[in-house]
Parts: structure tokens; sequence; C-alpha cells
């Protein structure tokens, strides 16, 4: 198998990206972005180590918990999670982020490439709390480019369309899949009780 290496072999397979799709990259938030971000409950987040490694993390919540602080700052809540840190230690030594927000039933999303740092601002902790308890630390984003991605691929996958899911009873539980990773001694059903307890009491 051959590989591409250089721009000029990938570009000679695709055509020049139309004047629009170009001209339609913003440097700065405006209304139509910041309605989308106060609407979408679901952003994947993409960081790099600075040495290679890349990671694509979600982040997801009620509707517009991505705050937008300015026209081009925007702060992400970090609810309690798995506790791993791989994409805020990421940012510590790479603040290049990038983001792409979903709203469900819509097949476009808002893609933003920009710089992060990471607070603990007791202030702006205070703000993004959900029901009192705050997040424990926040993703503050300088907006370096924002702008509207198409459709097609989430009509090619059909994402949005029930009729096109499989059937989940068909698939593992995250308990089965776990015990055959880590060859765990107790049971699938252990574990998914033990992963649904855990949901309940620290979701936020």
């Amino acid at each position: 198998m051959q590989f591409i290496s250089t721009q000029e072999e990938l570009r000679s397979l695709y055509k020049q990206p139309g004047e629009n799709a170009v001209r339609k990259e913003l440097k700065r938030l405006d209304g139509h972005c910041r309605s989308f971000i106060g609407k979408s409950p679901f952003v994947l987040i993409g960081s790099t180590d600075g040495a290679g490694n890349a990671d694509v993390t979600p982040k997801g919540d009620r509707p517009g918990f991505v705050e937008v602080l300015d026209d081009t700052t925007i702060a992400i809540p970090d609810r309690p999670g798995n506790n791993r840190l791989d994409t805020l230690e990421n940012l510590l030594r790479d603040p290049a982020i990038g983001l792409l927000f979903l709203i469900p039933g819509m097949n476009e999303t808002l893609r933003i490439n920009g710089e992060a740092r990471i607070t603990a601002d007791p202030t702006l902790r205070e703000r993004l709390a959900h029901d009192g308890k705050p997040p424990i630390s926040i993703i503050v984003v300088r907006v370096k480019a924002a702008y509207m991605h198409c459709a097609k691929a989430f009509m090619r996958s059909e994402l949005w369309r029930p009729e096109s899911w499989p059937d989940r009873a068909m698939l593992p539980t995250l308990g089965q899949i776990l015990k055959d990773q880590l060859v765990l001694d107790q049971c699938a059903g252990e574990t998914d009780r033990w992963l649904d307890e855990a949901y309940q009491k620290s979701m936020w």
C-alpha cells in the first residue's frame, strides 16, 4: 500500500474548495454561532499532547452548558468523569484545541478552533454550576476560527434516524466489554449495576 506524503499529491485528488467554503471561516463568534452553542448539549473536543499523540473526548450537559463569555471566548465546564484527565493534561502541554458542536436532529455542525487554558476560578465555577454543583475546572477557549460544517457526514450516516440504529439489545453492555478487556472476576451484570449507581451519584 502506498501512502500520500505531500500536499501536492493530496491536492491532486481533490477539487479546489469553493469560495464560500473558504470565506465562511469567521475569526469571531457571530449571532448564529452564539445561538448554536446556546442550543447545543454536546461537544467533541480534540487535543494533542504536543508529541504527536492526539485525543478526542465528548462533553455533554444541558443545552447551552458551554457559555459564550464574549465574541472570542467560550467556557466549557468539566464535570466529574473518570479522572484520566487526558484532554486537560494535553491542553497544559499544547493549548491548541478543536471543537465540534452538535444539536440533536440537526445535520449541520459548528466547528471551532482555538487556544485553551484551564481555570478553577471560583466566580466562573459558581456561574457554571448545575443545581448548586460547580464544575471541577473550566476550559476557557480563545476562538481563532469558527464555521458551520455541512450536513453530508450526518446525511450519509443517517445518525439522527432511529430506524437506522442497531438494536441495542444486540450490542454488549459496557460491563460485558470491561469484563472481557480487563479479565474481571465479577460478572458483567455486577459491573453494569455498579456503573449505573455511579452514574446516578456523580453525574454533576
